[in-house]
């Protein structure tokens, strides 16, 4: 009995454990996510001068014991919306998500009914035959086709 209540003791530390562990912040997880702000790429690909500042900063709120979304917040306050790689969807923000999609809409309903359109026109009359050949020129050709 006190076995199975330590192994229960341990499972449950384990998983109150488990969501605190992989919270904690390291740098490469917060660098994919953060932009530099100076040359507008990814943080883990940028050599600049301010790149290297944000890593600085990223490593002082990990040693404070911040966790990655309170480092991300901290690094909007510092350099602005600019800086997250990935938009959040509020306020205007959402236009960057809604506009590709209604526009890719737009276009699939002008494709269909462009080929609606063209699909259900009927010709208007049927083609005129050739005048006929006048007395002259069914000579003229019986005579190049003699040949």
């Amino acid at each position: 009995m006190k076995s199975a209540l330590v192994t229960l003791l341990a499972a449950l530390l384990l998983v109150v454990a488990a969501p605190a562990a992989a919270q904690e912040a390291s740098l490469p997880d917060i660098e994919d996510e953060v932009m530099c702000v100076e040359c507008g790429t990814v943080l883990s690909v940028s050599n600049s001068p301010v790149a290297m500042q944000e890593r600085q900063f990223i490593r002082d709120q990990i040693a404070q014991g911040k966790s990655k979304d309170e480092i991300k917040d901290a690094l909007v306050d510092e350099y602005g919306e600019a800086v997250l790689a990935d938009p959040g969807t509020e306020g205007f923000n959402a236009t960057l998500w809604v506009v590709p999609i209604l526009v890719t809409l737009l276009a699939l309903a002008g494709i269909v009914f462009a080929v609606r359109r063209w699909r259900g026109r009927t010709p208007t009359s049927e083609p005129e035959p050739p005048p006929p050949l006048s007395a002259e020129d069914a000579r003229r050709l019986d005579a190049e086709l003699g040949r």
